[in-house]
């Protein structure tokens, strides 16, 4: 199976177009690359996770009519903020089992418009009720698993701090140079200081240690790999998948170690034949700084412990060892959650590509990339391998 076009919209306040539209623009953004006709479509799989904010709850068929593909089947998928992914995930099964050779997938979102009141509490929506209920938000789930990680590994919190800083300053940076990004333009300069010292949200985790809500959509159009190059010159194929479920925090024995996040990789490489040493780029789901520690070292690409100095030694960059979102990440980005996902697949492409904006663009260009995506607070893990070449059978 490979990708033969993708879009995106712009990430951030979207005023004048609700969820429906953001959509719409970045699947036909995605059919016209690819160089399909409506017709050629034969199913739409989309990944959302609150469209009822919009007043639309059956937004599936909406979806559909939108870009002119009345009566094919669509397919609306929840994995909270790892919706797109298991979207796609979901429809690339689908063309793989045969019953479709061509299939559009995506996802939007409208979280900055509604302000933060109703997006936190709409985002406490998919922890464990009893969880929200006592209280307890997603800067609280990281901060907690900030003070766990110190002490696991006897690692002062002060310089744990100083090294998720240098993983804001990064994601920034190379967020600022994003056209679809948020904060394109802005916050690409950040200092260590700058990042410690911005308002303290829920201690230990400064605002610029979280990722931003925000408006947008991605959209991805997939087909069996036998007819890819009948549409382009540069497919890109999807090596491996997987997903795996955490549920409640209080049943999950350690999150700095997420049991289903692991699971979820280790099946993606699994059916890829690949391992973690095999990749060579990564955008990976940094809703907290401290979140892309823990899922470095889960995915396998640290030992447990180790990841926390990655950053700050250079591993995440351009020429490191896991050049990792260069898009910005969500930090620098933008978190519109059903279309992280797919923002972040469209990521990977573009690098294997070589269409990455001036100085996001490593190189030589990757041969193999991946995609990490959680939804809850661990609930939903979801991972994607991309690669250049189609993989042997």
């Amino acid at each position: 199976m490979a990708i033969i076009g993708m879009g995106h919209t712009k990430f951030g306040k979207h005023k004048d177009k609700n969820v429906v539209e953001l959509f719409g623009e970045a699947a036909i953004e995605a059919m016209d690359e690819a160089g399909v006709d409506k017709k050629d479509i034969e199913a739409l799989f989309a990944g959302f996770y609150f469209p009822a904010g919009d007043g639309i709850m059956n937004i599936a068929p909406s979806l559909a009519t939108e870009i002119g593909l009345e009566n094919v089947p669509s397919s609306r998928f929840e994995g909270a903020c790892a919706s797109a992914t298991v979207a796609f995930r979901d429809a690339y099964i689908w063309v793989a089992s045969g019953m479709y050779d061509m299939v559009i997938v995506g996802g939007a979102e409208r979280a900055l418009i509604k302000g933060t009141e109703f997006s936190t509490r709409t985002f406490n929506m998919s922890t464990d009720r009893y969880e929200s209920d006592a209280g307890l938000t997603f800067p609280g789930v990281f901060a907690m698993s900030t003070i766990l990680y110190s002490r696991m590994y006897d690692l002062p919190l002060d310089e744990l701090r100083e090294n998720m800083a240098y993983i804001s300053m990064q994601n920034h940076k190379h967020g600022a140079l994003n056209p679809h990004a948020q904060f394109y333009g802005k916050m690409g300069n950040l200092t260590l200081d700058k990042v410690l010292e911005s308002a303290v949200v829920c201690y230990p985790l400064t605002l610029l240690d979280c990722c931003p809500f925000t408006d947008g959509g991605a959209a991805a159009v997939i087909c069996s790999a036998d007819i890819a190059r009948k549409y382009t010159d540069e497919p890109i194929y999807i090596l491996g998948t997987g997903q795996a479920s955490g549920g409640a925090l209080g049943r999950q024995e350690d999150f700095t170690k997420p049991v289903p996040r692991v699971k979820s990789a280790r099946m993606a490489f699994k059916q890829a034949g690949l391992s973690p040493n095999d990749i060579q780029y990564a955008e990976v789901h940094d809703c907290f700084t401290i979140a892309q520690i823990i899922l470095m070292e889960a995915i396998g690409f640290y030992e447990w412990g180790e990841g926390y100095k990655a950053c700050k030694e250079g591993d995440f960059e351009i020429g490191g060892k896991i050049p990792t979102n260069m898009s910005g990440g969500l930090l620098g980005k933008g978190h519109p959650l059903g279309a992280t996902g797919i923002s972040q697949i469209y990521g990977v492409v573009e690098q294997m590509k070589g269409k990455a904006p001036k100085g996001n663009q490593i190189d030589p260009l990757p041969e193999i990339g991946m995609t990490d995506n959680l939804g809850g607070d661990f609930g939903t893990l979801a991972h994607i391998i991309l690669g250049r070449s189609r993989r042997s059978k």
